[in-house]
């Protein structure tokens, strides 16, 4: 399959049978998700979101989360991964907000990876969910679905020329919800240890299952949804 039939075929399945993906953290202004995106680096969304009401309530500003300390933050997160540094992260994120941002959260790329805790994934989760910009943001479910269903070649091994890849490809006003499309995808159905097959309904246009399955009789079908 060429890859511009891939692409095609892919996007109008999730078209048909995704109308609606949006981030699983839970929100409810800009400020906040950037919060939970810099807790969820190498975390569970689930766990984030567990954490971050009572965080939100006490420091419902970037001034008040920047009159604050890290050791304070460490007791609302410590449950999640690497809480000191994200501890650390936060605070500094709220100071340059606040002092050189007028305590609001930047729209580009530029500005995003200068706040503590930001690299380019987290920028663009912001940039897309927040500001709908075309940006794609390749994670560790991203990257995967991404190389196993043959959208990206086997010469993409870094984040970055997976997500130019993606984005050359992907028609520009869907790189925001597509982004959704491959996470949950690869959150849900194509997971790391076991992708579930069986149920997927990519299964024609997938390289991981027409190459693992050769298309013979051997190969499971989809169930109907």
């Amino acid at each position: 399959m060429r890859k511009k039939e891939r692409y095609e075929k892919v996007i109008a399945w999730f078209q048909a049978n995704v109308p609606v993906a949006e981030t699983e953290l839970h929100y409810n202004n800009p400020y906040e998700l950037l919060i939970a995106v810099i807790l969820s680096a190498q975390c569970t969304d689930k766990r984030v979101n567990m954490i971050t009401p009572p965080l939100y309530k006490d420091f419902p500003t970037p001034e008040a989360l920047a009159a604050s300390t890290p050791e304070v933050i460490f007791e609302y997160i410590r449950s999640v991964s690497y809480p000191n540094n994200k501890a650390k992260h936060l605070v500094g994120m709220a100071k340059m907000l606040v002092n050189d941002f007028n305590s609001k959260v930047p729209d580009n790329m530029d500005d995003l990876i200068k706040l503590p805790g930001v690299g380019r994934k987290t920028a663009n989760v912001i940039q897309s969910v927040v500001f709908n910009k075309a940006a794609m943001a390749v994670d560790t479910h991203v990257f995967r679905v991404s190389h196993r269903i043959g959208l990206v070649p086997d010469s993409c091994t870094t984040p970055f020329s997976v997500e130019k890849e993606l984005v050359k490809n992907i028609p520009e006003k869907l790189i925001p919800i597509a982004h959704h499309w491959l996470i949950l995808h690869g959150r849900y159905v194509c997971q790391a240890r076991t992708p579930k097959c069986d149920t997927c309904g990519l299964q024609m246009m997938c390289k991981y299952f027409c190459n693992t399955y050769k298309v013979t009789k051997e190969a499971p079908k989809a169930k109907n949804k």
